[in-house]
């Protein structure tokens, strides 16, 4: 399925959440991505319907099987990006900043690609 970058953002954010605490609510995603109550809202209702989250009664947000596998993709892909942008000598948070962009513009094969050759270069240091 393919999402919007607003909303791969969005599920990265509630996975990033899920890993901290032990509920998520939008007010979480609120000040995780200082949006505003009304934005947060909005997507959290897209994310609904297109069964990528669900909401207790409570409002409380749990990932669906679907959202959890693009959340999970997304924040494979930064934090390796990441990591990757640092090791090259890149700034720590220009590093996160431009690997948020990557993240949602590379393609599954270069992921991959660049997965692998990093790996390689691991294997090789050791």
């Amino acid at each position: 399925m393919k999402v919007l970058e607003s909303a791969e953002n969005y599920l990265e954010t509630i996975l990033i959440l899920h890993n901290r605490l032990p509920q998520v609510r939008s007010i979480d995603v609120v000040n995780e991505l200082g949006f505003s109550k009304p934005s947060v809202s909005v997507a959290m209702k897209g994310l609904r319907e297109k069964g990528l989250i669900v909401m207790d009664p409570d409002g409380h947000i749990t990932l669906t099987d679907a959202g959890r596998e693009i959340a999970e993709m997304i924040y494979e892909r930064h934090t390796l990006l990441t990591a990757w942008l640092t090791t090259l000598g890149v700034d720590p948070k220009v590093a996160a900043e431009d690997a948020c962009r990557i993240e949602h513009v590379i393609s599954k094969e270069s992921f991959e690609k660049l997965k692998q050759h990093i790996a390689a270069a691991n294997s090789a240091e050791k």
